[in-house]
């Protein structure tokens, strides 16, 4: 009687023992939906806001001209230097010179073959035809730097429109036209697609989970669509405060209709021991109804 009591404890036990350390599925863990990047656009030079085209909440482009600075001292600049990497007279009369200087020369040379002039007159149309050609080449090198010139004006007028670093929408709008900036930031622009989803995840899951791999999201929104995500990074250290590492998603948001800044679940298909898919698993009145997820490559 006494040994079938312990044998009847024992297999309790190991029943119990059993429940705790078995896998199971653990979905709806929780995360948040981030832009992709952020950038705090500010001026490539110091100057007063003429007009600002876009406000909180507008889309932007790549490259599209967002901010205009007062530019009207650079715009004389450029017209300047554009009208003196025009004129091209002193270059012709420079290379007109050089070709009469270079005939003289041959004919003097002729000349000289048949002792008409002297060694000292030849030698000084030699060096006439050497100034001529310093002068010619004097002139094209004025020529190239007033290209420059008009290229460096150019670039200066360009500083004084701001472009947009990357899509995106315009979050934060810091300053208005007839501000003055220089170090301070103008706007701020959130790239919303594609999206970011970063997730903690227990570490008892840890190397369940590599970049590739796909997730169920689910927004808290109130249609609570599904998306799918792909997995981008796995950290490698361990939060010991938390037993936890992070995980990040790209969720691509093609139209921009989903916001960022929300909070969400998601489904990852990975195993956890019961007692840690307890803790993690979603409450069903917050999840709706989510099918879980195979993990794939």
């Amino acid at each position: 009687m006494y040994h079938a009591l312990i044998a009847a404890a024992l297999t309790v036990l190991a029943g119990a023992a059993n429940a705790q350390t078995s896998s199971v599925p653990a979905v709806g863990l929780d995360c948040m939906i981030q832009p992709h990047q952020i950038v705090q656009v500010g001026s490539p030079a110091p100057g007063v806001i003429h007009s600002i085209a876009v406000d909180r909440g507008d889309l932007v482009e790549l490259g599209q001209p967002i901010v205009q600075l007062n530019a009207s001292l650079e715009r004389a600049a450029l017209a300047v230097a554009r009208e003196r990497a025009a004129h091209s007279g002193e270059a012709t009369v420079a290379t007109s010179s050089q070709e009469l200087a270079q005939r003289e020369l041959q004919r003097t040379s002729e000349l000289y073959q048949q002792n008409f002039v002297s060694k000292t007159y030849l030698d000084r149309q030699h060096a006439e035809a050497q100034v001529a050609g310093g002068r010619t080449d004097q002139a094209r090198e004025k020529r190239k730097l007033a290209v420059r010139e008009l290229e460096f004006a150019a670039a200066q007028l360009e500083q004084r429109t701001i472009r947009a670093p990357m899509a995106g929408v315009v979050v934060e709008r810091f300053l208005s036209p007839g501000e003055y900036v220089e170090q301070k930031p103008v706007l701020r622009i959130a790239a919303i697609d594609p999206l970011r989803v970063d997730v903690l995840v227990p570490a008892a899951a840890f190397g369940q989970i590599e970049p590739g791999m796909t997730g169920t999201v689910v927004p808290e929104l109130f249609n609570r669509s599904l998306h799918v995500a792909t997995v981008k990074t796995v950290d490698r250290v361990i939060d010991a405060a938390s037993n936890t590492f992070r995980v990040r998603l790209e969720l691509p948001n093609p139209s921009g209709r989903l916001p960022a800044g929300l909070r969400c679940k998601v489904d990852l298909g990975i195993e956890l021991p019961e007692s840690v898919a307890r803790s993690a698993r979603a409450v069903p009145t917050q999840l709706g109804t989510v099918t879980p997820t195979v993990l794939r490559r």
